[in-house]
């Protein structure tokens, strides 16, 4: 077993078991762990002795997405230094915090759609935001009964990363994605499942088994070939298309986070209050 600060990786022979453990925020995305994610993601999805990859949260949590008290108190201001060479990185804004956990969560989701190897997400909890978009790029989608799946990001005013924007027409279609981006519905497992987000809904109990039963069944499959099927999937969705994707969700989202609707839906969403936004081109404003 690998330790890290708040990912850690566990192995099972061939499966190997990617754990976010920072549940004391529900295992939201600061920096430091988007960094160990994308770390902890390649390491899987290049090494060949691991032949089925799973993410998974701790302490029934799968991921909430980044770590919005993070991003509210300014990031890392010594990491934050490269994204605006000459300029106080204060100015930046919100949406300098937030790039700075996107490109490590953008990496990651790219490492998994191109590893030759199957990924699996375990979701138990919540799977909001961040979570939702990581758990969507993945290749099976296994839940708990007591899971539950939110877009999540018009509730503090952002426009949706992580591939959220990507995904979400490709599993659903065009309807049904932008239903769940104008009106939110949180989702459970089976809501998830009849909506085609999810393969499978296993109890709570023995959830764990259930998915490791998954997981080591198709670490004895053959994986070249599941590789290069998954490949030729990846080719016929228009997967090389991701990339592009993700550059402009990262630039949107940067964009409208450093605006007044984020720095007022932050406010309410800390708050436990329901924000008052005021729409329009606001991008004036930003974080204060």
């Amino acid at each position: 077993m690998e330790n890290q600060e708040t990912i850690r990786i566990e192995r099972e022979g061939p499966v190997g078991i990617l754990v976010i453990d920072r549940p004391e925020r529900f295992n939201a995305l600061d920096v430091q762990t988007a960094r160990d994610l994308r770390k902890a993601g390649l390491q899987l999805a290049r090494d060949p002795e691991i032949r089925c990859a799973v993410i998974r949260g701790s302490h029934g949590v799968f991921c909430s997405g980044a770590d919005l008290k993070y991003v509210r108190d300014g990031g890392d201001l010594e990491d934050l230094a490269y994204l605006r060479t000459g300029e106080k990185v204060a100015e930046t804004g919100y949406g300098a915090a937030f790039k700075e956990i996107l490109e490590y969560v953008h990496s990651t989701i790219s490492e998994i759609r191109r590893a030759p190897k199957p990924f699996v997400a375990a979701v138990e909890g919540a799977a909001a935001a961040g979570g939702f978009g990581l758990a969507m790029s993945c290749d099976l989608v296994f839940a708990a009964e007591g899971a539950t799946f939110e877009w999540a990001y018009g509730k503090t005013g952002l426009t949706g990363a992580e591939s959220s924007t990507f995904f979400l027409p490709r599993l659903i279609g065009f309807r049904r994605a932008m239903e769940l981006m104008l009106l939110n519905p949180r989702l459970g497992a089976r809501e998830a499942k009849e909506a085609g987000l999810v393969n499978d809904v296993f109890p709570d109990e023995g959830f764990e088994e259930s998915w490791a039963t998954i997981a080591h069944r198709l670490a004895a499959g053959p994986t070249e070939a599941f590789g290069i099927a998954k490949g030729l999937l990846n080719d016929a969705t228009g997967m090389g298309l991701l990339e592009g994707q993700l550059a402009r969700e990262l630039a949107s989202l940067t964009r409208i986070a450093s605006g007044r609707d984020f720095a007022e839906g932050l406010s309410g969403f800390l708050g436990k209050r329901t924000p008052s936004f005021a729409g329009g081109d606001d991008q004036e404003g930003g974080a204060k």
